[in-house]
């Protein structure tokens, strides 16, 4: 069962570049969602649309030309507030379990996961004593479903697969009450999909985690998520129950219809055109350009109102949740 307290909690994040010259580019705009523990909310949206920027906020990981405002809490820390020593000391793997994008390139290569495993423990728990570290990785490996075969190979003797539950395995030694996984299923074929956030589903469940699952891939958000956040051009722009987004009624706002009809398994009608570059945005509603639907209002509606809503009132109705 969810309990509907977030563990965390984002108010009008926002993230923006500062380039050569004084250009800023807005990667994210206003964005705000909650994610209780029990509960999984993905993250969707095509590449390049601040979806990942968006985790490296919360994780405090921008490079040096981002500046983040806004509110991210994390139970009663302010993350934005927080300084680095806090961050990697109590929150990145204790308090946030990352999951990272091709995990392969983020395991050490020339260390046995065991090894990778067993030093994670000691960094982020009490316990010492090389028997008791032994045992804590191990079980750590069991919970990800990691073969015990296999802690004692590099990561480059790994499948995809297998690489993919090793970094689950990593994300779960803090035991974080908030796990973030991006792009956890690029690479791998439907079947490891399938498993694999089915795995995610699983610790979600019986530890009462809360999960974000930042992903493009829309069958794997289907079969994980409980909401479902749709992010475009830097903004969430639908924010709904899985239920209502995968099945009847659907999703409202026509971005988000558009990205249902381009699945095989559906009407496979492509959206037409391309996504615009955060840095070339104008005034209006950053998906006119591609939708159906769209005016002259459309486009004349100025960026800092289009936000989370559509400008035609019956799509407007409902895309919170």
């Amino acid at each position: 069962m969810t309990d509907r307290t977030p563990v965390l909690s984002v108010r009008g994040l926002s993230v923006r570049f500062l380039m050569p010259g004084g250009r800023r580019i807005a990667a994210v705009t206003d964005a705000h969602f909650d994610v209780a523990a029990g509960e999984c909310l993905a993250l969707i949206g095509e590449s390049g649309c601040g979806k990942s920027v968006l985790a490296s906020a919360l994780l405090g990981l921008l490079p040096a030309n981002a500046q983040a405002a806004g509110e991210a809490r994390l139970g009663d820390l302010d993350l934005f507030a927080a300084d680095e020593r806090t961050l990697a000391r109590t929150v990145r793997g204790r308090r946030i379990g990352l999951i990272p994008q091709s995990p392969a390139a983020h395991l050490t290569p020339v260390r046995t996961v065991r090894s990778q495993l067993e030093e994670t423990v000691r960094a982020l728990t009490d316990t010492r004593g090389r028997a008791a570290v032994r045992s804590a990785a191990e079980a750590a490996a069991e919970r990800a479903a990691f073969p015990a075969s296999h802690l004692d190979r590099h990561p480059h003797e790994l499948s995809g697969g297998l690489a993919q539950r090793a970094a689950t395995a990593l994300a779960l030694v803090g035991d974080a009450p908030l796990l973030l996984a991006d792009e956890p299923t690029t690479g791998l074929d439907r079947d490891l999909v399938d498993h694999t956030v089915d795995e995610l589903r699983h610790h979600v469940d019986t530890a009462h985690r809360a999960l974000l699952v930042i992903t493009h891939d829309l069958a794997a958000a289907e079969r994980i998520a409980d909401r479902v956040a749709v992010m475009y051009a830097g903004r969430i722009v639908e924010l709904t129950n899985a239920q209502t987004f995968f099945g009847p009624p659907g999703p409202r706002h026509p971005y988000s219809r558009g990205l249902l009809h381009a699945l095989p398994d559906r009407a496979f009608t492509p959206i037409p055109g391309m996504p615009p570059e955060l840095g070339d945005l104008s005034d209006g509603c950053a998906f006119a350009p591609r939708c159906e639907r769209a005016t002259d209002a459309c486009a004349a509606l100025p960026a800092t109102t289009a936000g989370i809503t559509c400008h035609h009132p019956h799509v407007t109705e409902g895309l919170r949740a």
